[in-house]
C-alpha cells in the first residue's frame, strides 16, 4: 500500500515511517500542500496521513482537493493528523470527505491499527470499484460504465449487483437462494422467486447482443453459473 505522509514536523513524519515500516507499506514523505499535490498526481497513493495546519495553508483544503480530483470514486482513504482536537475539527475533516482522524498526541500503536484498517477498506473499495475487460466485455463498476461488444449497455441497480456476483464468481454455480439473499438482503424471503428469474433473464439478454450468448448460463436444478468464453479470444482481466 502506498501511503502519502503530509506533516511539517519533521520528526514526527520520519516517527510514522520507522512506526508502519515492519508493514508492506511504501512512503512518500511530504511537508506542504504544495509537494503533497505534485505527489499525488505523479503517483496517487492509496491512503494519506494528513496534518492540518501545514506552513502554505490548511490541510482542509488539500483534503478538499483531493476528493475533488476524484470526482465520486472516492479511492484514496484519508486519516486527518492534528493538534486541533476541538469537536469542530473533527467533524469539518469527516463531512469534507476524510475517513478518520486521529487527535495529537496518539498512540503510535493505534495508529498501526488503524492505517491496516484502512488498508483493508481500500482493498474492498478497490475490489468494488474493479474493471473487468475482455473481447466482448467492458464493465467499469467505479464508474458504472458498461460496454456489451463496444456498445454501451444500461443496467439496473440489481442487475448491477448481480453481473458482479456472477464475474467474482467465474464457474461457480450459484444457487438461486444466493442470488436472492445478494439482490434482496433481509428482504429475500418476502421477494417472489419470479422477480429473480426476470432480472436474470433482462441481465443476460443484455449480454447477448450480435448473435453471441449470454456467459450466463442455467445449471438445471441447481442455479445459474458465469462461463468464461475460452477459445474465443477473451481476455480474461480483472
Amino acid at each position: 500500500m502506498k501511503i502519502q505522509i503530509v506533516e511539517d514536523d519533521a520528526s514526527l513524519n520520519q516517527g510514522i515511517v520507522l512506526a508502519l515500516k515492519e508493514e508492506h507499506f511504501s512512503f512518500v514523505q511530504c511537508n506542504t500542500v504544495r509537494q503533497a499535490k505534485a505527489a499525488y498526481s505523479a503517483d496517487k497513493p492509496d491512503l494519506i496521513l494528513l496534518d492540518i495546519n501545514l506552513p502554505d495553508g490548511s490541510g482542509y483544503d488539500y483534503l478538499k482537493w483531493v476528493r475533488e480530483e476524484e470526482a465520486m470514486t472516492n479511492h484514496t482513504q484519508i486519516l486527518v493528523l492534528t493538534a486541533n482536537d476541538m469537536e469542530m475539527d473533527e467533524v469539518m475533516s469527516l463531512s469534507l470527505g476524510a475517513d478518520d482522524y486521529m487527535s495529537k498526541p496518539f498512540s503510535l500503536a493505534v495508529l498501526r491499527a488503524r492505517v491496516n484498517n484502512l488498508g483493508q477498506r481500500a482493498a474492498r473499495v478497490l475490489k468494488e470499484n474493479a474493471v473487468y475487460k475482455t473481447r466482448r466485455f467492458y464493465f467499469d463498476f467505479g464508474c458504472l460504465h458498461f460496454e456489451c461488444m463496444g456498445k454501451e449497455i444500461s443496467l439496473s441497480v440489481n442487475e448491477q449487483k448481480l453481473l458482479k456476483l456472477f464475474i467474482q464468481n467465474e464457474e461457480r454455480i450459484l444457487t438461486r437462494e444466493i442470488l436472492m439473499t445478494w439482490l434482496w438482503e433481509e428482504g429475500a424471503e418476502y421477494v417472489d422467486e419470479n422477480a429473480l428469474s426476470v432480472t436474470v433473464n433482462r441481465l443476460r439478454s443484455k449480454l447477448a447482443q450480435k448473435g453471441e450468448e449470454s456467459p450466463i448460463q442455467t445449471v438445471y436444478g441447481q442455479g445459474y453459473l458465469w462461463v468464461r468464453q475460452k477459445g474465443q479470444g477473451e481476455e480474461d482481466v480483472l
